[in-house]
């Protein structure tokens, strides 16, 4: 009998785990993903995961605490495209729809380039997303990857330098799309440009400057370069 007993326990205990693996719900390992903070909500969108693009959507809500290494994760519906080394910002207007600027576009769940728009809108309160009709939009933006976006209190993205998908060359130009008008522009600037640099930090202070600082250029950037 008590052998039986045994038996029965290890068959539920395996079954649990199969269980337990199967149903839960975990995003795969990957990186060069996007991310945003919406209430208590953070989101994440695409990466390269085991060689493939994917256009997942994750987010962990932190209403609540939880245990760090069994993270609570859910998915939402997924994007458009596969999405990778982009750039994300929310809407100061409404704080709620997120923008996600440049970066590289593949088909879902391949490493097939597709060539769509740059700019996508995600509403995360009906789950939905919209692909933006741009005003004077400049083309050299297409596939434009591993740049930081910053998005003003009037609804104004910033967003310098940046590399195109297939080329070394970096760009050395700011774009600015107003998302009250959907409005593109790619103004000049001749003064203090910054050494053109994928990868840097860009934070916007209180008095409307912003700070770019570090990243990958030619020559090397140094952290003293402000």
């Amino acid at each position: 009998m008590k052998f039986f007993q045994k038996v029965l326990y290890y068959f539920f205990m395996i079954n649990e785990v199969i269980f337990f693996v199967i149903c839960r719900k975990i995003p795969n390992s990957r990186f060069e993903q996007a991310s945003a903070l919406v209430g208590t909500r953070l989101y994440f969108f695409g990466g390269l995961t085991s060689q493939v693009v994917t256009n997942e959507v994750w987010y962990l809500d932190l209403s609540n605490s939880f245990n760090t290494t069994t993270p609570p994760w859910r998915s939402d519906i997924g994007m458009p495209v596969g999405y990778i080394l982009g750039s994300s910002c929310v809407n100061p207007i409404n704080n709620c729809s997120i923008l996600l600027i440049g970066g590289k576009m593949y088909i879902p769940h391949t490493l097939y380039k597709t060539y769509s728009s740059c700019v996508y809108m995600f509403n995360p309160c009906i789950s939905q997303w919209t692909i933006s009709n741009l005003i004077g939009f400049n083309r050299t933006f297409i596939a434009r990857s591993e740049m930081q976006a910053i998005i003003d209190n009037n609804g104004r993205i910033f967003i310098f330098s940046g590399k195109y998908y297939n080329s070394s060359v970096l760009f050395d130009d700011m774009n600015i799309l107003d998302i009250t008008t959907m409005t593109w522009s790619t103004p000049p600037i001749s003064q203090n440009v910054p050494i053109p640099r994928l990868g840097y930090t860009a934070t916007l202070l209180q008095n409307d400057l912003i700070v770019y600082i570090g990243g990958y250029g030619t020559p090397q950037i140094s952290m003293n370069e402000v």
